[in-house]
């Protein structure tokens, strides 16, 4: 049977949170002398940003939490999904190697950074070459040490939602083990959410992101689903103000505007059913993946020479050729309707000479390493 309490690190368990002003006195009204700030106001003209913002940020959860079907007490919120994912480490795994976490390359690449920065051992358990589990490999790779399994469904780069049985399998076999479903593209896909299932399995954690569908990246504003107890462990941990105001005020105003978010999603879907169509019809394209997420992932008959004549023409997507199942791979977001035409139309062009090398290429072959992929 799960027990969180056996899977966190002894000292979490004892460890007193800082407790900061906002978490003495939570009212909106008075004369505040209790955090050292500045009582004269901000020097921006945007707006006053002098007192602390609200640690725990109970409007957004309390918002939040109708339109995700879950209960305010199950939502943690972070800078991006890397802050929850960076916490469920530190909360778990020892650091010395001698806890492990287990990924299912091609995946996101911050489960693996995490992992270093915290000098935890990974375990690699490849997807099959359609970009699903090989569940029989993942549950026989499971030890007592296994404390995080990471599931990224709609899978980066790939695209494709993972099967739920074997999800559910690894859910009944981990029971000792928090298993993390990362949906940062679930918004684009046909399945509800695993979020659903919360009460189901005690040790299922669900990610989500303001990032996508939200259109909201530049806010860096992360969802983590979890059980209450859970939940409470990141609380504790987390730094406290870990959410600015600035923040809190944009997320709560564009959860006011839900019906926007999903004509948005519906747009971006038509747009990647056209831009898969269109492809299709280039001489150059040996293959697209299927797709359940704001992006493609296309297989060119040369993906290097195609990767720098678009770079060339000022039309950025990502080289994924050296990533593990990805050979001969770009990763291409969905656009808008003007930018996906621009897009086909400068690969129709494309020469056969060859491209420029003097581009501004910037250093990501070289500064990690070919399996670590960014969800951005």
């Amino acid at each position: 049977m799960f027990s969180l309490t056996n899977l966190l690190r002894p000292h979490i368990l004892s460890l007193t949170p800082y407790s900061s002003a906002r978490d003495e006195y939570t009212g909106k009204e008075g004369i505040f002398l209790d955090a050292n700030e500045n009582p004269l106001g901000s020097t921006t003209t945007q707006g006053a940003y002098n007192r602390y913002p609200d640690p725990h940020q109970g409007a957004i959860k309390h918002r939040l939490a109708p339109i995700k079907g879950v209960r305010a007490e199950q939502i943690f919120l972070g800078n991006g999904s890397d802050e929850p994912i960076d916490l469920l480490v530190r909360a778990t795994c020892t650091p010395g190697g001698q806890d492990a976490m287990l990924i299912m390359p091609p995946t996101y690449g911050m489960y693996e950074v995490a992992a270093a920065v915290n000098d935890v051992t990974i375990i690699k358990v490849p997807l099959t070459p359609d970009f699903q589990v090989d569940t029989d490999a993942v549950v026989a790779a499971i030890t007592d040490t296994t404390k995080l399994i990471w599931l990224c469904s709609p899978n980066n780069p790939s695209g494709n939602l993972l099967q739920a049985d074997a999800i559910r399998t690894i859910l009944e076999a981990a029971d000792h083990s928090l298993v993390i479903v990362d949906e940062a593209y679930i918004d684009f896909a046909s399945t509800p959410s695993w979020t659903a299932e919360l009460d189901n399995y005690p040790n299922l954690v669900v990610l989500q992101t303001f990032s996508k569908a939200w259109g909201l990246a530049a806010l860096r504003l992360g969802m983590c689903f979890a059980s209450e107890e859970l939940i409470g462990v990141l609380n504790k941990i987390k730094p406290p103000y870990n959410i600015s105001a600035p923040t809190q005020a944009l997320a709560l105003d564009a959860l006011m505007h839900e019906e926007e978010k999903n004509k948005m999603v519906a747009q971006i879907m038509a747009e990647r059913q056209h831009l898969t169509e269109e492809l299709k019809s280039l001489p150059i394209v040996e293959g697209i993946h299927p797709s359940d997420a704001n992006f493609l992932l296309v297989q060119f008959a040369d993906a290097k020479a195609t990767f720098a004549y678009l770079i060339d023409q000022q039309v950025i997507v990502r080289d994924r050729s050296k990533v593990k199942l990805c050979d001969g791979c770009l990763r291409i977001s969905v656009g808008t309707s003007a930018e996906n035409e621009g897009l086909i139309s400068v690969l129709r062009q494309m020469p056969n000479a060859p491209v420029p090398t003097n581009l501004p290429l910037g250093t990501g072959d070289e500064a990690t390493r070919p399996e670590l992929v960014s969800n951005a």
